[in-house]
């Protein structure tokens, strides 16, 4: 039977940049992660990295140490991510205050520049002007999220670590009178592992699987859904999205009862509609996305009623792009109650470990994955400590 100091659970961009940097510490480390074809919230990301939008000393921070971490990143990996900096233009809805909308974000490390109508569909002709009042824009990182998620994989195993595609169906855990529970083994559909440690990086579907060991966490998910498109001729030149997120009000509104999450058939609050759009290097493109609150991870989503609505509201803002060929697609995201993701020792379990729960996820993963493995290693980091699950 294999043992392993760190077993990883989760093959997103988050699982696969711990393991990595767990290996190049030195440990002996197994990826699990259950599908062959990723179909986590990495691989349907729209790549943004949103260095300018720090709003505490934390984030700030956090914000600050990714970009030195991307500017090296494809060296390091010896890979490419894609690099590059675009135009974030945030869309003002026409019904709303240009001047209000622009003073919601001058808490943010870089507040966007208030461009009007004109400005903004000068900087993307493919706009609807009738639908905005202007928008915001700043300048944003951007990547491949695919391609850089398999960087940090190639790079881990090259490293000496393990990958397995196997589904987690329980933790086998042994009492210990020194710190509670113990891990002893994780057992996959293939086989059980044994290890000192287990850190569960599986986004969504986290909640669920702490929930094999018997722990509650305050750690929820939504179902997001996105349209992907192949390679078209049209071109976008920036990465669109609205001002006013609808996405962070239903998270925080969603998570205020815990209670209606111990049942499986709730949905919380109503879905909602953020009109959104990228364009990779390769000229495809992701419109969206839905996010829809349903306490069940395994929900069944009618896909037809859902791209139909997808493409009717990208009619109303992005109009060339709403009937180009493409396929609607649906995963989990992870959130916490406070915005802030849950990273550390899971408290009265020895050994079990969360990394998950990411609003701002591509930039500040990487960071916190290094922070993460330092901090287990014996190092002291207060940034660590203060995004403890037992917070």
């Amino acid at each position: 039977m294999n043992n392993y100091d760190w077993i990883v659970v989760g093959g997103g961009i988050a699982g696969a940049a711990i393991a990595y940097e767990l290996r190049k510490i030195g440990w002996s480390v197994l990826l699990l992660e259950q599908h062959q074809t990723a179909q986590n919230a990495t691989g349907y990301s729209y790549g943004g990295l949103a260095y300018w939008s720090g709003t505490t000393p934390l984030t700030r921070q956090l914000c600050q140490e990714s970009i030195a971490v991307y500017q090296n990143l494809d060296q390091e990996l010896e890979a490419q991510t894609e690099l590059r900096e675009i135009d974030l233009l945030l869309t003002i809805a026409a019904d709303q205050d240009p001047k209000a909308t622009a003073a919601s974000y001058s808490h943010v490390a870089i507040p966007p520049q208030l461009l009007d109508i004109k400005q903004t569909c000068e900087l993307e002709p493919v706009l609807n002007p009738h639908s905005i009042a202007g928008a915001l824009t700043v300048k944003h990182g951007h990547i491949n999220p695919h391609k850089t998620n398999q960087a940090y994989i190639q790079a881990f195993l090259r490293g000496g670590g393990e990958m397995q595609i196997a589904q987690v169906i329980d933790f086998q855990t042994v009492s210990s009178t020194a710190n509670g529970i113990k891990l002893t083994r994780v057992q996959t559909n293939i086989e059980t592992f044994h290890c000192d440690n287990v850190v569960i990086c599986a986004g969504g579907f986290s909640r669920q699987l702490l929930k094999l060991a018997g722990i509650p966490i305050n750690l929820y998910f939504t179902h997001a859904e996105v349209i992907q498109t192949p390679p078209v001729d049209l071109k976008l030149n920036t990465l669109v999205m609205p001002a006013n997120l609808q996405r962070f009000d239903l998270e925080a509104t969603s998570s205020k009862i815990e209670a209606l999450w111990q049942d499986t058939t709730k949905e919380p609050v109503p879905p909602i509609l953020d009109v959104g759009a990228i364009q990779f290097q390769d000229g495809s493109l992701r419109l969206g996305q839905i996010s829809r609150v349903l306490t069940d991870p395994f929900a069944q989503i009618n896909a037809q009623q859902s791209e139909n609505w997808l493409r009717t509201s990208i009619q109303q803002v992005l109009p060339p792009l709403a009937n180009l060929p493409g396929t609607w697609h649906h995963c989990l995201v992870a959130f916490s109650g406070d915005r802030l993701p849950l990273v550390g020792a899971v408290p009265g379990f020895e050994g079990i470990h969360v990394f998950s729960g990411f609003s701002n996820p591509l930039v500040i993963i990487p960071p916190l994955a290094r922070r993460f493995a330092d901090f287990v290693a014996g190092k002291k980091d207060e940034i660590i400590t203060q995004l403890s699950p037992g917070r």
